[in-house]
């Protein structure tokens, strides 16, 4: 089976055709495909990004979707399984040689075979002056990071989100632990940063008003942005723990 419901790919039919591999770059999906042998073309990427709301599911062959047909953005099937992509971010075809065109930008990724934490750390101090708390979502530094793993890796490793790259005292150390963390949750349905997978499965993320589970002072959220016309995202942190900073001063606890 082979249905494309997206306007770019509608027209288009793997039907026969191998799925080779299926491989990630930071928050990109890869399913790299080959023709039968019959068929004269390149081999082809079906190259998707999950964004907010995005899924790839894998039912067996007949059983019930577990969410509505009319989220589903492309649907690849054989006689045992089928994997559904629902509410994709964005979904392209492209040949596999040309891959380096949509994700040849990226840093390194921390659940990657070729995971340099040396470059990542080069790519982090590209821009001393930028605050950490933007430069680790910034997926050209260090691909795969995102929000909740932004928030508590900055509260593990206790940085303020507003303290200038250049100025973390030990960058490596937070280079290693984004690594670990990534490692520890990527075979986990849901992900846990706290190590118990109970009522608080992370130290801060989304838990603005709450106590802090290592201080018990009261969390706190901020809205980040590069400049007023960008995108703000939420970051939460601890005050107490992770200090204040200062922009002309330096930073306090």
């Amino acid at each position: 089976m082979s249905d494309f419901r997206v306007p770019a790919h509608a027209t288009l039919s793997l039907v026969d055709w191998m799925v080779e591999s299926v491989v990630s770059r930071g928050k990109h999906l890869l399913i790299r495909t080959r023709p039968p042998v019959k068929v004269s073309a390149p081999p082809l990427s079906i190259h998707s990004h999950l964004l907010m709301e995005g899924h790839w599911d894998v039912y067996a062959t007949g059983e019930r979707w577990r969410s509505p047909a009319f989220k589903a953005r492309a649907v690849l099937g054989n006689k045992a399984f089928t994997a559904v992509g629902f509410e994709l971010g964005f979904l392209h075809v492209l040949r596999t040689t040309d891959e380096v065109e949509v994700i040849g930008h990226l840093g390194p990724d921390p659940l990657g075979h070729s995971w340099d934490p040396d470059e990542a750390l080069r790519r982090l101090l590209i821009d001393p002056e930028r605050p950490i708390g933007l430069a680790l979502l910034d997926q050209r530094l260090i691909s795969g990071l995102g929000n909740v793993y932004r928030s508590e890796l900055l509260f593990i490793t206790r940085v303020h989100p507003r303290t200038p790259a250049g100025e973390v005292e030990d960058l490596g150390h937070m280079v290693d632990i984004a690594h670990r963390l990534l490692h520890a949750n990527k075979d986990r349905a849901r992900r846990v940063t706290t190590g118990s997978d109970g009522m608080n499965p992370y130290w801060v993320y989304g838990r603005a008003g709450q106590a802090c589970l290592r201080c018990g002072g009261t969390l706190q959220k901020e809205s980040l942005a590069e400049s007023t016309r960008s995108a703000e995202r939420d970051v939460f942190f601890c005050a107490s723990c992770q200090g204040s900073y200062v922009p002309s001063g330096g930073r306090t606890r």
